[in-house]
């Protein structure tokens, strides 16, 4: 036999024997008794310092200035893991920038467990599991909190095996991306006192981040904005979107997107330059649907955050909060960022929180008709292209779908939007801009 081919056989299996044995040993790693831990919910030791949403909390041992682990809860006996940043000495908001339950609260006694076998668990004081890494025999030894907000298990070589940028909630930290595709995204949080998935998500897409408005009443989440773009020469899709800060001149920073095609990263829209260094920062996608950025000054005592971006704002060159689809509630007219009017079919009232849509009880054409609504457009119409039709045609398509309320129409490009929700309406000069509202007969 040819020696070559004997030497070749050889060294393949010391090759493959050498995988096997460090595989092995990955797998057998355990996390040391140094590094385990068991925290329990205590209801007895809630920190004094105000915190975001205005709950209670619990602080545990893993820190990373200014990032540490607690517990906390806004409505009684209902916690959530998190990681808030900020410290004690500059006695400012704590802010809360990842969730690990949300949706889904533990009670009092209920437990953090970083075991032997490297799975981390949040469970209630019975054992049901109510949230886990899911890292059970994957060669962790132990947990890190590090100074940019990432929570990570880490194997013995340092290796991430988990952590906690791969699944932001509402919040995207410096250094931390999102991914097209679906994979991550951002869902904005109910209520100040309902901690569960509000209605808006940024999402990264082929073509750069959007924002959506998710309804019951429509078949998929209603587009609301998508107006950040990278470099226009760049060929391929975008696979990711990150927040990253760069030095100006002055060792002064500022904060950008950063987005991904292919092998290549490309510097997006610059979005805040802060008095002091902006590496302390985080996008959050708010319960009102806008984006804002927040930059945090921990050498101050007092008024540590300073509000450094805000995409639908009052500044030229921000997107006007008309665009925001619950800018006016359920219903109204929106003009120069303030709600002007309720668009009613017995005509244009004062706006007021009460301002509502009307009620439809059936979907038989006989039993509703229209009322026209001019110079308005609905936050579907600057991001989304509608379809070609005729204005009859339009409205035929509304009528013939039961859970449209109402159509806009552009005269001037023959475009129609249906509308499976009507929320805020944008005032504009252009009359060629009409609505149509469904309203019962009477």
């Amino acid at each position: 036999m040819d020696s070559s081919i004997i030497s070749f056989s050889q060294s393949s299996l010391l090759a493959l024997l050498i995988l096997f044995l460090v595989s092995s040993s990955t797998a057998r790693a355990l996390v040391p008794a140094s590094a385990q831990f068991k925290y329990v919910i205590d209801t007895t030791d809630f920190g004094p310092y105000i915190i975001e949403y205005d709950g209670n909390y619990q602080v545990l041992p893993p820190f990373g200035a200014p990032f540490q682990l607690c517990f906390y809860n806004t409505t009684p006996n209902a916690f959530t893991l998190a990681i808030r940043m900020g410290l004690r000495r500059s006695e400012s908001l704590f802010r809360w920038v990842w969730e690990a339950n949300r949706g889904n609260p533990v009670r009092a006694n209920a437990t953090l467990t970083l075991g032997a076998d490297g799975n981390l668990v949040l469970a209630e004081a019975d054992g049901k599991v109510a949230w886990q890494t899911s890292t059970a025999n994957k060669g962790v030894v132990g947990l890190k909190l590090q100074s940019n907000g990432n929570m990570v298990l880490h194997d013995s070589r340092g290796n991430f095996v988990w952590q906690s940028f791969d699944s932001p909630t509402d919040t995207l930290l410096v250094g931390q991306s999102l991914h097209a595709g679906g994979v991550t995204r951002l869902v904005s949080r109910a209520s100040a006192e309902q901690n569960s998935n509000g209605p808006y998500s940024l999402v990264m897409e082929p073509k750069g981040p959007a924002l959506y408005y998710t309804s019951k009443n429509s078949p998929k989440p209603l587009l609301y904005f998508n107006g950040w773009r990278s470099d226009p020469y760049i060929s391929g899709s975008l696979t990711r979107v990150g927040l990253t800060t760069e030095e100006d001149e002055g060792s002064r920073t500022h904060i950008q997107l950063e987005f991904q095609a292919g092998n290549t990263t490309h510097g997006g829209p610059i979005l805040g330059r802060p008095k002091y260094n902006a590496t302390s920062s985080f996008l959050r996608l708010g319960i009102d649907g806008n984006v804002r950025i927040y930059t945090y000054n921990d050498q101050v005592d007092y008024g540590a955050w300073e509000e450094t971006f805000t995409l639908f704002g009052r500044d030229y060159d921000s997107e006007s909060e008309c665009q925001l689809p619950e800018r006016c509630g359920s219903f109204g007219l929106c003009e120069d960022n303030q709600c002007v009017g309720c668009p009613l079919a017995r005509g244009e009232t004062s706006w007021s929180k009460s301002c509502a849509p009307p009620k439809l009880t059936s979907c038989n054409p006989g039993d509703y008709t229209y009322y026209k609504v001019e110079r308005v457009n609905h936050f579907l119409s600057k991001y989304t292209a509608g379809s070609a039709a005729t204005e009859s045609g339009c409205g035929a398509k509304c009528t013939k779908d039961c859970k449209c309320l109402g159509y806009f129409y552009n005269r001037d490009t023959s475009r129609c939007w249906i509308a499976y929700e009507l929320k805020t309406l944008t005032r504009v000069a252009n009359a060629t801009h009409v609505g149509y509202i469904k309203t019962p007969k009477k």
